[in-house]
């Protein structure tokens, strides 16, 4: 695979990877905003508007016909964060010319759909259509609204938001309720014009088209873009340490039989110059796949949890360790997951258990290759970090991780927050009921 780099025009950059291997291209547009509670609403609201028509195709209706007659080429729409960056925009795939009767080339048909997409909408008086935006808008609602069925990523979400309260990381991708509920049209209107003036924009290719080929088409497509005064003051805030002397503690009820143990920590000052190789070694040795000292100890030898595993978001210098615990195991399952954490610190790692680690973290890297959206996603944050190492790149150095990286990673790591999603108050006088009426 071959990666190359251009700035289209201001503010509009191509992130270009040359492969054979895949039998469709793919193509992305995202722009970059900062993450803020007042507009995140406004950010995941927009690309659903957009995706239900444009000037030629006004409705879905039709762009889906249109889409049929470019061989089901696909384009949906994205909302993401990386840090504290909100990325919107939209990801299309379409066919290889070599897979096609005719041998059509579609690079050009789809990055001017892809640009009309985002540039021209349809509208009426030059504003989104009133029933586009509240029927989009009430969807959005309902999709917040779910985040509470699911429970165990609703207790890693609500850790976040408390965890990092002072921070614009504790605003979710989809944005709240209230600032939701406040949209309508001409208020996003006015956003989405001044958005398309001011952001950056990253635009991704991984196909057989080569660099030049790809870069004519998209500045082509998207000479329209209007350029304004660019806000590149966007970027993630990292918080060494904890906020407070003592980890927080926060405690929520539900009607729930298992309950939800999350614990938030800060990386610390290993964030000042992170070491990524060694941070994703040291995430797999202590909680992250089948063979951590997480699942070893707290799930497997201890049965204290149902489930019990890390994961690291690089970016924001967070760590998570989310497990599922009967109510009454929550201080003896919370005990022993800090215990296996002054483990790695003390260095009571084994060489299978670094050896595991370090196969696991280098083989999830490896097999992104095979996937051309976890590499548009891969490459789009390189893009928003400013770096352009390559999964294969970051393969290798694991693979050179010591135990004493993973030892110094462990040391540096502080813990900040503690969720635990228990029953409901009424559930326990019931019990405590029920123990009155037995005594």
């Amino acid at each position: 695979m071959e990666y190359s780099r251009s700035e289209l025009m201001p503010g509009v950059f191509l992130s270009h990877l040359r492969s054979d291997k895949f039998k469709t291209a793919c193509m992305s547009v995202n722009l970059l905003t900062q993450l803020k509670r007042e507009t995140a609403a406004m950010n995941a609201l927009i690309p659903s508007v957009l995706r239900r028509g444009t000037q030629r195709y006004p409705d879905m209706e039709k762009l889906s016909a249109r889409l049929d007659e470019l061989y089901g080429a696909a384009i949906e729409q994205v909302i993401r964060r990386i840090g504290e960056v909100h990325c919107l925009g939209f990801f299309a795939s379409f066919p290889e010319p070599a897979f096609l009767p005719g041998g059509e080339a579609l690079l050009g048909e789809m990055s001017g759909l892809m640009a009309e997409m985002l540039l021209s909408p349809v509208t009426r008086g030059g504003l989104l259509l009133p029933q586009y935006v509240d029927s989009e808008k009430e969807k959005l609602l309902d999709l917040i609204r779910s985040r509470v069925n699911e429970k165990r990523s609703y207790a890693v979400q609500r850790c976040l938001e408390e965890m990092c309260c002072y921070e614009d990381y504790a605003v979710s991708r989809f944005g709240d309720i209230p600032e939701c509920e406040a949209i309508h049209y001409k208020k996003l209107s006015r956003y989405y014009r001044e958005l398309l003036r001011k952001s950056p924009v990253e635009l991704f290719y991984c196909g057989q088209a080569r660099f030049e080929t790809v870069e004519e088409a998209l500045r082509d497509a998207f000479a329209a873009m209007p350029r304004g005064e660019l806000d590149f003051d966007i970027g993630t805030e990292i918080r060494m340490n904890a906020v407070e002397a003592e980890p927080r503690y926060f405690e929520e009820h539900m009607d729930v039989t298992q309950g939800k143990l999350v614990l938030g920590f800060r990386l610390g000052e290993c964030m000042e110059d992170p070491d990524r190789a060694a941070i994703h070694v040291f995430n797999a040795v202590y909680g992250s796949g089948a063979t951590s000292k997480l699942f070893m100890n707290v799930r497997e030898k201890l049965s204290l949890c149902y489930y019990a595993s890390s994961a690291v978001i690089l970016r924001k210098g967070l760590m998570i360790v989310s497990s599922g615990i009967s109510f009454e195991n929550f201080e003896s399952a919370k005990t022993e997951i800090l215990a296996q954490l002054e483990a790695v610190k003390s260095g009571e790692i084994s060489d299978d258990e670094l050896l595991w680690a370090k196969r696991a973290v280098a083989s999830d890297l490896r097999a992104s290759l095979d996937s051309q959206g976890e590499l548009e996603g891969w490459w789009l944050s390189q893009a928003v970090d400013g770096g352009e190492c390559s999964p294969t790149e970051l393969a290798e150095l694991v693979e050179n991780v010591t135990k004493e990286d993973v030892m110094a990673i462990a040391r540096s790591v502080e813990l900040d927050m503690v969720y635990f999603l228990c029953g409901s108050d009424e559930d326990e006088e019931e019990e405590d009921e029920d123990e009155d009426t037995e005594a």
